[in-house]
């Protein structure tokens, strides 16, 4: 006996779940709602299953293939336009010859099939329908019986006052083949609404035969959601994957579940699954396939499709949320949201109750939502942001998402160009350079491959005649999960907002150049970049000055690869060197932080009499700087430190800062004949600013460092090396600069400011300052008695950031705050 599984529904009232998903492939306990039928069909003996479809008929065809890898034989019928449900069964007319059962493939249920079709047989009927008793039977078409189980009337959708009996249609139906007589060719016909009635009226052998067992028809999302909640309860009985640790709680291959996380009355946490300390799942919480679910977060009476990221601190109560969506730390989902596929919830935002988000739209950090996103969006995040693609490694940075980023880069680059590509030490930069290469080589770009190197390095090497460009692969900082592809021009400098927008345009057409086989890009390995770059940094300096210096430095190389060169350089230089963390390590470059790296060798500085102490990012493009009395510099008192060395001994007559650096910068010029360029914020405004003629130094308010002369952009091991030069000439120990640095007061708050108030925001601003004390190089800067006040939008974030400079800490932070609160005025 052969089974049919009618598969051709939208599940409407599902979306936007089944946006792009077909209802029998919505997944119920980690598995499609169709996969827990054929498990049903095959435990009671049907081996041969014809599946009728309609709505994205191939998701279930790849999925379920011939249905050998289920143990069963399956067959598949089409359904060019809509047929209705008998009609898509007299589809599969030519291979059912003898008596089949029809069950749909969009329900739960453990229903007794075998007692229906036994039933059948007793008493010999044409139709038979299972039936089975609900509480409420108003959605349902209502089946009237004699006492002998024969059929006495239909009633479709009643109202309460036809309610005459509790048992209503399953849509699991026993047929023998003479019903197809009765069932029009070519034309939408129903069971219930022609079929049935017809049979009735004219006298046939028709039987409702009431089930046992569980059913639940899953046609909405609180259905869907309640069934979930039914089979972790056990009230129907399916195969969940995975093993069961206990009662209600199974646990899929491979899923990690830290000590210190929370598994919370029944749930399941399927296949890959990672959970961190001091999260909590549960109760009656469903977590699909290689799900993340980071630390602190709260997933309670919720349904999480696979390959979701799930951030720090971020909760879910009583919501469904799709597959590859992305919840960013603090973000929430409330009682009866829905988040469709490839949705992304920014940072602390809040998704309110029943609100419904379609597939693949973006709420932006900070926002509260109450009502339902389905056509509007703010659209895509953009790619770049600062010059960089970023994102969390592996969860929405895949190489995947690589290889097209290169194909449209490379598109954008004459065929035959030459790129050069480096990483850090970590696996995940590792796969995706090797995922960038090959999208590269696919567009007819070669490859000049740096393997492990520091940005700067990079940089330099990019500096060559023949190579177009290059990218860095790197973990981002401030995240140990995210990491970024840092894309620069031919210059050495971060690639334009021009450039960019070329990438982006190439990379959502997916109009990418795939050249012929003869054309496909080549890989190549440099040799001695890293001695050029050496030869090239001590060529900056009066290295008999420096040598004759004699100094001894303590060097904290955090974990990155400027530990490769800087030994060479400082070997050079004739110093005295005590290394410490002296190696690339991944695990130590996630977990390493310029600052507290700094306090833990300020002692060593000290203890060995050293004359400096310099901390370098794993990038190496930052530092952090100890003098010799063990203080650990601020990135301001650097800033002015550097500044009051480098103005007697500046090839140039300029000096770029950003918009927001002291004041005091430009007063420790004044009688030294140097201009003060400022700039934009982002560092390629920084390093575009330092390529402007006669600008022999840049800096950032962070520990960035440029030097024009050796290198149009920020590298760490460059300005330690000038500092080291600087202090010979001087005559001078670090303390006593510090020691004679005017103080800076400078105040910084952030504005919560939505995308389409920024314009607002900064137009009053500018509106109500006094245009003679107007700076708008970036943002809003005002001038005031002894300082100023700077508002600038955030790029990435709904905010707005406040810098404001005083005479006292006290004036700087009473002008920030006034700053804030007009601005927080402006946004009501």
């Amino acid at each position: 006996m052969k089974a049919v599984i009618m598969a051709g529904g939208e599940g409407s009232r599902l979306r936007p779940l089944t946006s792009h998903t077909p209802k029998p492939m919505l997944p119920l306990a980690n598995r499609p709602m169709m996969e827990h039928i054929v498990g049903l069909l095959r435990d009671h003996g049907y081996t041969e299953i014809v599946v009728t479809v309609a709505f994205l008929a191939n998701q279930i065809r790849n999925y379920f293939g011939d249905g050998s890898e289920f143990g069963v034989e399956m067959v598949y019928a089409t359904e060019e336009q809509p047929l209705g449900t008998a009609g898509s069964v007299r589809n599969a007319k030519d291979v059912l010859d003898e008596r089949f059962l029809v069950i749909s493939g969009d329900v739960l249920t453990d229903i007794d099939l075998s007692k229906i079709v036994a039933e059948h047989e007793e008493k010999g009927a044409l139709a038979t329908i299972g039936l089975i008793a609900v509480d409420d039977p108003l959605e349902f078409g209502i089946v009237i019986t004699h006492e002998d189980g024969s059929i006495e009337r239909f009633l479709e959708k009643p109202t309460w006052g036809q309610v005459f009996s509790d048992t209503i249609n399953t849509g699991i139906f026993v047929l023998e083949p003479e019903i197809f007589d009765y069932i029009a060719p070519d034309r939408p016909v129903d069971f219930s609404g022609e079929v049935f009635p017809q049979l009735l009226a004219e006298g046939k052998p028709m039987i409702g035969a009431v089930a046992e067992g569980y059913w639940e028809d899953v046609g909405t999302l609180e259905a869907y959601v309640r069934a979930h909640r039914d089979v972790l309860d056990g009230t129907v009985k399916v195969d969940v994957p995975g093993f069961q640790l206990r009662d209600g709680v199974w646990l899929g291959e491979g899923a990690e579940v830290h000590p210190d996380a929370e598994i919370v009355g029944n749930a399941v946490v399927g296949a890959g699954v990672r959970v961190d300390a001091g999260a909590r799942v549960g109760p009656y919480a469903v977590l699909g396939r290689n799900t993340r679910v980071r630390s602190d977060a709260v997933i309670e009476r919720s349904v999480v499709h696979e390959n979701v990221y799930l951030g720090q601190g971020s909760r879910l109560r009583g919501s469904v949320v799709g597959r590859s969506t992305e919840l960013r730390r603090a973000a929430r989902a409330d009682e009866g949201s829905v988040l469709g596929d490839e949705c992304f919830v920014g940072e602390e935002a809040v998704v309110g109750a029943g609100v419904k988000v379609y597939p693949f739209k973006t709420i932006e950090a900070g926002a509260t939502v109450n009502s339902s996103i389905i056509l509007e969006s703010r659209g895509a995040r953009s790619l770049f942001g600062l010059s960089r693609a970023t994102g969390l490694a592996n969860v929405d940075m895949t190489p995947e998402l690589a290889t097209r980023i290169a194909m449209a880069w490379a598109t954008s680059l004459p065929r035959g160009s030459t790129v050069v590509t480096s990483r850090d030490s970590s696996r995940a930069s590792r796969m995706l350079k090797r995922a960038l290469m090959a999208g590269l080589n696919a567009g007819g770009v070669d490859v000049l491959d740096l393997e492990v190197a520091s940005v700067p390095v990079t940089r330099f090497a990019i500096r060559q005649p023949v190579v177009s460009g290059g990218v860095s692969v790197r973990l981002e900082g401030d995240d140990p999960d995210s990491i970024g592809l840092r894309f620069i021009d031919g210059d050495g400098l971060d690639i334009s907002e021009a450039s960019q927008r070329k990438i982006e345009r190439q990379f959502s057409r997916e109009d990418f150049r795939r050249v012929p086989a003869e054309e496909i890009g080549d890989i190549g390995f440099p040799p001695r970049v890293l001695e050029h770059y050496t030869t090239a940094l001590g060529q900056t300096v009066d290295l008999a000055v420096v040598r004759e210096a004699g100094f001894k430095i303590v060097t904290d190389y955090g974990f990155g690869s400027t530990s490769f060169t800087m030994p060479n350089v400082l070997a050079k230089l004739g110093a005295e060197v005590l290394s410490v963390n002296p190696y690339a390590s991944t695990q130590g470059a996630m977990s390493f932080v310029r600052q507290r790296g700094a306090e833990a060798a300020a002692p060593l500085v000290t203890a060995a009499g050293a004359h400096v102490g310099a901390v370098l990012d794993p990038d190496g493009e930052r530092l952090t700087l100890i003098d010799d009395e063990g203080r650990v510099l601020t990135d301001t008192q650097a800033l002015l430190a550097l500044v009051r060395l480098v103005a007697d001994h500046i090839d140039g007559d300029k000096i770029a800062v950003p918009v927001n650096a002291t004041i005091q910068v430009a007063k420790m010029l004044e009688g030294h004949d140097i201009t003060v360029v400022e700039s934009k914020m982002s560092s390629a405004a920084l390093m575009a600013a330092s390529e402007e003629p006669g600008v022999g130094f840049a800096a950032t308010t962070d520990g960035g460092y440029i030097l024009p002369g050796f290198l149009p952009a920020f590298d760490a091991a460059a300005m330690l090396v000038k500092l080291l030069e600087l202090l010979a000439r001087h005559d001078v120990r670090l303390s006593s600069v510090v020691d004679d640095l005017p103080r800076p007061h400078i105040a910084h708050e952030t504005v919560v400011t939505p995308w389409e108030q920024k314009g607002l925001v900064m137009r009053s601003l500018v509106e109500r300052a006094d245009p003679d004390r107007l700076i708008l190089v970036d943002g809003v800067k005002v001038l005031h008695d002894h300082g100023w006040a700077l508002a600038l939008p955030d790029p990435a974030e709904p905010l707005t950031h406040v810098w404001a400079e005083g005479a006292t800490d006290s004036a700087a932070r009473t002008r920030a705050q006034e700053y804030g609160r007009r601005i927080r005025q402006l946004v009501r």
